[in-house]
């Protein structure tokens, strides 16, 4: 079964994590390198050739651009770049469609979990009500699937991997509005100043 409308290449996450991470101040890829290692955000995967892929990327769609290069003794000149306006746009809209799209990668929820500091509060709300809304979706359509198999005399064995699915599944389900109980209590406090990792109270 197919949950939610990822596209079947994947999301960027290394360009959501570049947006992510520049959203909180400029830097240089090496820099940007050591955050992402300093932070474990192990869905980055191919560093650090996909970093520099994902910067030429991002500058290539003006979402980033160059603000000053500097060079340290006989080491090569370092561009530092900063996130634009619609650099930080596009990291809210990424942001967002991870939170509300189930998919069958946890990487893309891990991801999105771990720069979820990069959405205010409501907005992150608003996307997980989405996801809950898509999850309870999807395990009611499981159940019902899973429910006529039995009926028609398909041996319980053969639907061990539904049954699997449907607990991963619901699982989630309960772990998301956990978080918006949370959330609507004010027992989970939310950033001053929006970036990835960072925790304070709502403004």
């Amino acid at each position: 079964m197919h949950y939610g409308g990822v596209m079947a290449r994947g999301p960027d996450l290394v360009g959501l994590t570049v947006l992510a991470l520049l959203s909180v101040r400029p830097g240089h890829p090496y820099e940007l390198h050591r955050m992402i290692l300093d932070t474990h955000k192990d869905y980055v995967t191919g560093l650090p050739r996909s970093l520099y892929h994902a910067i030429d990327r991002l500058a290539g769609e003006e979402l980033i651009v160059p603000a000053e290069t500097s060079r340290q003794g006989r080491r090569p000149e370092r561009t530092v770049y900063r996130l634009t306006e619609e650099g930080r746009a596009e990291l809210t809209t990424r942001l967002r469609r991870l939170l509300e799209e189930p998919g069958p990668d946890t990487r893309t929820l891990n991801a999105a979990l771990s720069l979820i500091g990069g959405l205010s509060a409501r907005e992150a709300e608003r996307a997980l009500l989405t996801r809950a809304a898509a999850l309870e979706s999807a395990v009611f359509a499981c159940d019902a699937y899973l429910r006529n198999l039995r009926e028609s005399g398909l041996p319980p064995v053969l639907t061990l991997e539904l049954e699997c699915e449907r607990a991963l599944r619901g699982a989630e389900l309960d772990w998301v509005r956990g978080v918006l109980e949370r959330l609507a209590s004010g027992e989970l406090a939310w950033p001053d100043h929006t970036g990835p990792g960072t925790t304070g109270e709502t403004p």
